[in-house]
């Protein structure tokens, strides 16, 4: 039952993107077709469960036992990029379909602060690895969700009639606002 509550709490409540608001450049940069959302949000989820899962391990195992909590960040960043271009480098040699479908998205996944942003929360929050992981594969799936989401609705703002002032980034922070208080009626449901 606790893992289900991390899980719906992450994907609702505290939606990584539109409550904590990490993760906005990809969120506002990629949103403009849902295929390309959906890539950026399977290439997210893997990389923040994986990346949260390495960086406890050595928060606890590295950090933690040598007094070098002082470079938790640096450390997070380092691992995250190594990460990214560990996986890209799988991904180019075991399966080229893929890594073309994701070869866009993954140096993208290195600049990303919800990567770090969730990596770091997990160890402030206490969580255990498996909490840690669940908690970030939630994260990773709100992320998506909110990508996703706002990716249909800019679909759909392209059709429509927007006087000239409003159309592009102004309609889009716009819409990603109401998409942020609409999230916000999640509130009470954990």
């Amino acid at each position: 039952m606790e893992y289900l509550l991390i899980f719906i709490s992450a994907i609702f409540v505290n939606n990584i993107v539109l409550t904590q608001f990490l993760g906005i450049c990809p969120f506002l940069g990629v949103s403009k077709k849902i295929s390309t959302s959906l890539g950026m949000g399977a290439a997210v989820i893997f990389v923040i469960t994986l990346a949260t899962i390495v960086t406890w391990l050595i928060q606890h195992y590295l950090l933690n036992p040598f007094n070098l909590g002082f470079l938790q960040t640096i450390a997070f960043i380092l691992v995250i990029a190594a990460l990214v271009q560990m996986v890209e480098i799988i991904l180019k040699k075991i399966s080229p379909a893929l890594y073309a479908a994701l070869g866009v998205f993954l140096p993208l996944i290195t600049t990303n602060c919800c990567v770090l942003g969730v990596a770091i929360l997990v160890i402030q929050k206490d969580f255990g690895l498996l909490e840690g992981a669940m908690y970030a594969m939630a994260n990773g799936c709100g992320f998506t969700v909110a990508l996703v989401i706002f990716a249909g609705i800019r679909e759909q703002l392209a059709l429509a009639d927007i006087p000239n002032g409003m159309k592009g980034v102004p309609i889009a922070l716009v819409t990603a606002g109401i998409l942020a208080l609409a999230f916000m009626g999640f509130a009470g449901l954990v």
